[in-house]
């Protein structure tokens, strides 16, 4: 029997996915988002939905730019901790001891220790309500050649980090493969 929990935010996994960029002073700046992935393919474009309150959103609006970089399991507690403090006030990188490297492609930093990093140009913003959505448009991927398997991503070398949900309120790492896609014919 199912049992009616209500409209919420469930949506198993979330990925965390750290959004870097640059204030107008110059300075580099970092948050996790977890509400955010890929939304088309031709162009290639992502999508994170982040609250007016951030700093990410405002140097957004101003650089049109981001970078959307994903944390190794390994990176979590730097992961965390950029989401915890305010970039007005810490500078998350120095804190955390990450490196801002510029990106190629447009107006935002990499984080050199995560093993892959999309550089986006601003495609467009959505107000939905508490959240904008921000549409990246994906000018190039930087990826960790370790982490690759004939020259694209591999999820078990890049062991992204991924989170709960407000119910757990904690980090996951992805499993193991179960098995291949596109592949299955017939169930019975």
């Amino acid at each position: 029997m199912k049992t009616s929990i209500g409209p919420m935010t469930v949506l198993h996994p979330h990925p965390v996915l750290v959004i870097a960029t640059y204030g107008k002073d110059g300075r580099p700046n970092m948050m996790p988002a977890s509400w955010g992935g890929i939304c088309c393919s031709d162009p290639p474009c992502v999508a994170v939905s982040l609250r007016k309150a951030t700093l990410t959103y405002h140097n957004i609006l101003a650089s049109k730019a981001f970078t959307v970089n994903i944390p190794p399991v390994d990176y979590y507690k730097e992961a965390d901790y950029a989401g915890v403090v305010s970039g007005r006030t810490v500078d998350k990188f120095k804190e955390t001891g990450l490196t801002p490297i510029k990106s190629d492609k447009v107006n935002a930093p990499l984080i050199k220790e995560f093993p892959l990093n999309l550089e986006c140009q601003l495609h467009s913003q959505t107000e939905i309500g508490l959240h904008t959505q921000f549409i990246g448009r994906i000018m190039d991927v930087k990826a960790d050649e370790n982490v690759l398997t004939n020259g694209q991503p591999d999820i078990e070398k890049t062991k992204p980090l991924i989170w709960g949900s407000f119910g757990s309120n904690s980090y996951y790492a992805i499993g193991g493969k179960i098995g291949p896609a596109f592949t299955t014919k017939k169930i019975r």
